[in-house]
């Protein structure tokens, strides 16, 4: 691996995303960038490059966390610094894994010696290393809830907490956060979301003569990664001295009160949430204007500032795709535009760019065409109620194939959209897991409520006060205790055993048969499975997605954490053919077994959503009575849910529900709001089974 940083004016293209780098390097107030796009766009390379244009960063001689002499933290662990002496190192960019631990993150405590020996031995976490720097977290969306949950506390305090038994320790805590991610894995939590200053969209370019240079670039970086660096150091220096100069011109840019209407209008128009929408917008319209080396921010700096700042933050449901409807910010900048002056102030670069075009001519997009996210489907209209689906006169030979010419079954029909979705009821796989923090089934995690104490089991994280005490109380005499305090040897020390919710993968085996293509009926299936779809992704869950229709069955979606890639795939299903439902069955036990290799701690949820009937083939019904068995025996929590409607039914859903030793509920009891009583717990192993059908 080169040694040397990629040159930041080297990237070709990419402008939206330089642009809020270079601005949050000129205003670390904005609040941090986060990145939105497909992978190999190069995402992780000009974060890294940017490291290089930072100033240097004075600080106190051997402080290990970066406190600034001019103005050193009291509360600082390796204070005080009156006397200390100063030095410059240039800035830090610290970057944390996915898998960071929660020690990793915010550091580790002694808590041995704090019990003992009163001493607050404090090792420094990756939060100490990035103050005044850049935290860089790749696959932001991937992040573990407990870690995210420290970032904000950070994030919105300037500082960091770390606290064992009552033992405290604080100190200075104040980065650039920039944070990248594949939406195809899975979105954020708003709350994290909206710490993020700006957002920006990235993809590859389409242009075969761009792609050709970016290429050229990389193949000759990575044959002589210096001798590549030096080719671009003027523009590299020239560059740096524009920030620095952008630095110092900030303060004297004023934000006049009509520009402020301005941004209160927009952020109000877009219904954005709380009041941090409009302190970014007005401070990324300040770096911009310092940027054109102006110091009166003007209207194109606000609208340049609402493309950046508002997208991820408008008010929208998790099924839709970030952006802004420029319409209507052109729209709202024009009623509240400000008054021209007379002789405005000249623009010496002719208005704000990136400022990176580098020698070899790169055809970087202006700053203003703000890339727009691709569709993605919205929420769904009011469904109308499910159809009347009359049975058969003879329900067995209905379900061998006889039902051949029935509408819809014998051919495609194109896809209609889900119903309205709804709120609801909790399915939980029994038992108690150890899977990833969620918020689904019961599981021992490193967070919730304490229910026991053990021995550590590596390094000690979670204090058990009052078990550490009863296991050193008998052994004080022996160990020459002679004062207050309690000797407390390693020996002693016991952590707490908490219980707290995981996430599970929930796998949904939706029938798209002939039986199931009447509109009304199936806009109320999408509408429940659309509905399974919404609480899994606030419960934190993995979701895969089988469908079954004609002759096979087909995983439409593997098992992922975008939820939202689940609601595209279902609002463009089709429906028609036969019931092939041991083929989704089978399917289904496939699926789960090769996701119990990669991650076996996650528990499945198996979501069938069908009618229960099967055709197609010798003796579908025996088929699908095997393969449901199959995935009842190995234990596999299952939930039917019955979409068989009409005055008369055939129970064919409940009968695949025992076969699955799992539960079946009707359409009616899927909603939390029901009258009717729904089981929590999803019976994987048959002691008890009950099908409810709606009155």
């Amino acid at each position: 691996m080169a040694s040397v940083p990629y040159p930041f004016t080297a990237v070709v293209g990419m402008s939206d995303m330089r642009l809020s780098l270079l601005l949050n390097a000129i205003s670390p107030a904005i609040g941090g960038v986060l990145v939105r796009g497909e992978k190999g766009t190069a995402k992780s390379t000009i974060v890294r490059g940017l490291t290089a244009l930072m100033p240097d960063v004075p600080v106190v001689t051997g402080c290990r966390f970066s406190c600034d002499p001019a103005a050193p933290d009291p509360a600082c662990p390796d204070g005080p610094h009156e006397a200390a002496g100063a030095e410059d190192r240039p800035a830090r960019m610290v970057e944390l894994p996915v898998g960071a631990s929660e020690d990793r993150l915010v550091g580790a405590l002694d808590i041995e010696r704090a019990l003992s020996e009163g001493v607050k031995a404090f090792e420094p976490g990756l939060l100490a290393d990035a103050h005044r720097g850049i935290l860089y977290v790749d696959e932001v969306n991937l992040l573990h809830d407990h870690l995210v949950d420290l970032l904000l506390d950070a994030a919105a305090m300037g500082a960091s907490y770390v606290e064992r038994e009552g033992v405290s320790v604080r100190h200075a805590a104040r980065f650039l956060l920039v944070g990248t991610m594949n939406p195809e894995e899975g979105e954020l939590r708003p709350q994290l979301l909206d710490r993020f200053g700006l957002t920006v969209e990235v993809a590859a370019s389409r242009e075969p003569d761009q792609r050709v240079e970016v290429v050229r670039r990389r193949l000759a970086y990575d044959a002589d990664a210096e001798g590549f660096a030096a080719r671009w150091a003027v523009e590299e220096g020239q560059l740096r001295e524009r920030i620095a100069a952008a630095r110092a011109l900030l303060p004297d840019v004023v934000l006049g009160d009509a520009v402020l209407r301005q941004i209160a209008a927009v952020c109000a128009a877009f219904e954005v949430d709380g009041m941090r929408a409009d302190i970014v917008m007005a401070r990324t319209a300040c770096a911009l204007a310092a940027w054109a080396g102006r110091t009166e921010v003007r209207e194109e700096d606000v609208r340049q500032a609402a493309l950046l700042a508002l997208p991820h933050r408008r008010r929208r449901n998790p099924f839709d795709a970030p952006g802004l409807d420029e319409d209507k910010l052109d729209q709202t900048l024009e009623e509240f535009a400000a008054d021209e002056d007379d002789d405005p102030e000249p623009d010496p670069d002719g208005g704000p760019d990136d400022g990176t075009d580098g020698p070899q001519g790169e055809d970087a997009q202006a700053p203003h065409d703000q890339p727009q996210a691709p569709d993605q489907p919205q929420l769904p209209e009011q469904a109308q109620g499910p159809e009347s689906d009359p049975a058969p006169a003879d329900p067995k030979a209905q379900s061998e194939g006889d039902r051949d010419n029935a509408p819809g079954e014998g051919g495609e029909t194109a896809a209609v959209g889900a119903g309205e979705p709804f709120r609801t009821r909790r399915l939980d796989v029994p038992g108690l897991g150890e899977g990833a923090d969620g918020r689904r089934s019961r599981a021992r995690t490193a967070h919730g409520r304490t229910t026991g104490a053990r021995r550590p089991q590596g390094t000690l994280t979670k204090l058990h006060l009052a078990a550490t005490v009863q296991a050193a109380a008998p052994h004080q005499v022996a160990r020459g205790r002679r004062g207050p305090g309690l000797v407390v040897r390693r020996d002693d020390l016991r952590e707490a055993v908490r219980e707290g919710r995981e996430g599970n993968l929930v796998l949904f085996v939706v029938d798209a048969s002939g039986s199931m293509a009447a509109r009304k009926r199936m806009s109320a299936v999408k509408g429940a499975v659309l509905s399974l779809l919404l609480d899994a992704y606030q419960r934190r869950d993995k979701i895969g997605m089988i469908t079954f229709r004609g002759a096979e069955a087909e995983l439409a979606l593997p098992p992922t954490s975008s939820v939202e890639a689940g609601a595209a795939r279902l609002e463009s299903l089709p429906t028609g053919g036969r019931t092939p439902l041991s083929a989704g069955l089978l399917k289904a036990h496939e699926v789960l077994r090769v996701e119990r290799l990669r991650d076996a701690s996650r528990r499945p949820l198996l979501v069938v959503v069908t009618d229960g009937r099967s055709t197609g083939g010798p003796e579908p019904l025996v088929r699908t009575s095997r393969a449901a068995r199959l995935l009842g025996a190995e234990g596999v929590a299952s939930v039917v849910v019955d979409c068989e409607a009409g005055p008369v039914r055939l129970g064919l859903a409940g009968e695949l529900a025992r076969d699955l030793q799992g539960t079946a509920v009707t359409l009616d009891e899927l909603r939390a709001d029901s009258v009717s009583a729904l089981v929590r717990d999803v019976r994987g192993q048959g002691n008890h089974h009950t099908t409810r059908r709606a009155a």
